[in-house]
Formats: C-alpha cells, sequence, structure tokens
C-alpha cells in the first residue's frame, strides 16, 4: 500500500511520541531520532490538501491532442477522492461547464490530468481543477489553466453593395467565421495592376472598403484576404461599372443620322421630279407625233388636191386662160410645198416652238 504509505506512520508517530517520557533512561540518540519522528508526522497530518498546474497557459492547434495538467497532495486515504474538471469557454466564461468527475481516481498517485481529443475552437477557456478528498480540507484545492486553440481563418465570404452606375458609390465587405489567433483581413485590386486598398475594420473578423464616385476605372477584380499564422484564405468580387454613353458622340451620331436621312430625302426628291420630267417630255412626244401623223393625212389629202387642181390646170392649158390665174396657181403650189417641208422638219426635231 504505497499510496498510504505517510498516512500508516502518523498514527506510529503519535504513539512514539507519548511513550517518550516512558524512553527517558534511553540514551540521548535515541531520544533525538524518536523527537524527530514525532515533529515529522505531527507536522504531516496537520498539512491540508493541495492543487498544483504544472502549466498555467497551453496552446495546441486545432485537430490535436492536449493533456492537462493537474497534481495534489494529500496526507489521508484517497477513498473519498473526488475530481472535477470545469471549463469557462472565453465565449462566456460566466457560464462555467462540466466537462469531468471522477469520485476514485485510479492510475498514477497524485494526478489527475485529462486528455482532450481532436481539439476544436469551441475547446479554449479556462480549465479548472477542483480536488476535494474529505474529511481533509482544501487548501486551495483548486487549479487554473488557459488553453488556447489556434486555428487558421476560416473562407472568406466576400460581399458588394452600391450603385454601379458612373459617378456611385460601391461598398466591399469581407468577414470570416473563425481564426486564432485573429486573422489580418487585407483588400487588394489585382487588375491591372495590384493595390492595396485601405480598409476599415468592424470587428475583429470583418472589415470593408468604401469605393466613392467610381468610374470605369474602377471594374476590375478584387480579393479579400483573411492571414494569420497558420495561413490564408481568400474570397474575391468581380466589380463591372456601368459606363452610359458620352453626350457628346451621342450628339455627333444624332448629326450623322439627320445629315443621311436629309440627303435620302434629297435623292428622293430628286428621283420623282425626274421620273415627272420625264412621263411629260413622253407625253408630249406622243401628241406631237399623233399630230404629225394627222398633218401626214392632211398633207395627203393636199396633194391629192392638187393633182386633181394640177389635172384642171392641164386641162385648162389645153383652152386658152389668162396669164394672172397661171402666176397665181404656181406661187400656191410653191407655198404649200415651203410649209410642208417645215413641218415635217419641226416633226423630226420633237422640239416645240
Amino acid at each position: 500500500m504505497p499510496r498510504y504509505f505517510g498516512h500508516q506512520f502518523v498514527h506510529r508517530g503519535r504513539e512514539d511520541c507519548l511513550s517518550l517520557g516512558f524512553l527517558s533512561a534511553m540514551g540521548s540518540s535515541a531520544r533525538w531520532v524518536l523527537w524527530t519522528q514525532c515533529v515529522y508526522f505531527t507536522a504531516l497530518e496537520n498539512v491540508a490538501l493541495r492543487v498544483t498546474m504544472r502549466e498555467s497557459s497551453l496552446k495546441v492547434v486545432q485537430g490535436d491532442v492536449v493533456v492537462l495538467p493537474c497534481s495534489f497532495f494529500t496526507s489521508s486515504p484517497l477513498s473519498r477522492l473526488n475530481v472535477i474538471w470545469t471549463l469557462a469557454p472565453f465565449s462566456s466564461p460566466e457560464i462555467p461547464m462540466q466537462v469531468f468527475y471522477h469520485n476514485l481516481l485510479a492510475g498514477i498517485p497524485w494526478s489527475a490530468d485529462i486528455v482532450l481529443n481532436d481539439t476544436r475552437v469551441t475547446d479554449a477557456g479556462i480549465y479548472r481543477c477542483m480536488v476535494n478528498n474529505p474529511p481533509e480540507a482544501a487548501d486551495p484545492g483548486i487549479g487554473e489553466l488557459e488553453l488556447s486553440i489556434l486555428a487558421p481563418p476560416s473562407l472568406p465570404l466576400c460581399q458588394w453593395d452600391g450603385d454601379i452606375d458612373m459617378g456611385g458609390s460601391v461598398t466591399l465587405s469581407c468577414s470570416v467565421v473563425e481564426g486564432v489567433p485573429t486573422p489580418e483581413i487585407r483588400w487588394d485590386k489585382l487588375n491591372p495592376e495590384e493595390i492595396t486598398l485601405p480598409i476599415n475594420m468592424e470587428g475583429d473578423l470583418s472589415g470593408s472598403v468604401q469605393i466613392v464616385n467610381v468610374t470605369s476605372q474602377t471594374s476590375g477584380l478584387y480579393r479579400c484576404s483573411a492571414t494569420n499564422l497558420l495561413g490564408t484564405a481568400n474570397c474575391y468580387v468581380n466589380l463591372s461599372i456601368y459606363t452610359t454613353p458620352d453626350s457628346s458622340s451621342g450628339m455627333l451620331q444624332g448629326v450623322l443620322l439627320t445629315l443621311s436621312m436629309s440627303l435620302v430625302l434629297l435623292a428622293l426628291l430628286v428621283l420623282v421630279l425626274w421620273l415627272h420630267r420625264t412621263g411629260q417630255d413622253g407625253g408630249w412626244r406622243e401628241g406631237k407625233e399623233e399630230e404629225c401623223y394627222n398633218e401626214i393625212r392632211v398633207e395627203r389629202k393636199l396633194q391629192t388636191r392638187k393633182e386633181l387642181e394640177a389635172g384642171e390646170l392641164k386641162q385648162k392649158a389645153a383652152a386658152p386662160q389668162n396669164q394672172s390665174d397661171m402666176l397665181w396657181s404656181v406661187k400656191k403650189a410653191k407655198q404649200t410645198e415651203k410649209a410642208h417641208q417645215w413641218w415635217n422638219k419641226e416633226c423630226r426635231s420633237g422640239k416645240p416652238t
């Protein structure tokens, strides 16, 4: 029973101390040994329960295994030993929770260590080891240890909000759920060249960038980076600014369109006038030709009449006539022939007089 070694000798020390008066006849060396034993075991009996933590703080990466050390010392038997571990999370330290309880600790004497497997960020906080071994009083009987769980940044969430028209204002926001130590958030514009943007932190895990009076140069790919000792996580936003057409270029397009329509209308007007004039000339020529044809008929009638008159003249020539009648007939025939020649010339030219 080595675990109870100290407790067994306490009672023997008491008996030896009580028998010192009866051993006064013994030698001085024997009396000195017995007196030392008496003082030692009396002091050991009066020592209260003590709890010590070999480490005051521990850091471990998320997912690893960690041992939380707790040692205690007691002079009483361990038959009524109780060990309780509690956790006060960093997120809510005012609400501690019990994580371990044992009323008969087996294994290594004077040790109340516990092991945490597959650690998570939620396991971080203040751990308290409380040891109770009645009837012995604790002094203080409680040990504390701070456990930190290191974790890389979670994948950030990128968002944008605002007016993407020319001259508007756009806000880029980025947030992460977890990361220990607290990750540093950074915004960069990647193209056409990489530019770091000033950021407004909104708490420990969120940051935003506000861009005012946006232009076409604002368009591009933006990256949010969350970085700590364990790594970096990124998210991206592709921002496209809507550019309205230039007023001067629009005015120029309107002028060109107006000129084009004017030229088309002018061409149509010239075509209509030409067709109208062509139709009039064709109608006049048709009328003129008909008139010439009618004149030819008249001319033929005149020729027939002339032939008749010539026959009559021949008959009269056979008979004696006066000189004046003959001259008039010849003159009339010449005038008729000239008029006929002039009219034929006018019909061939096709021009009105």
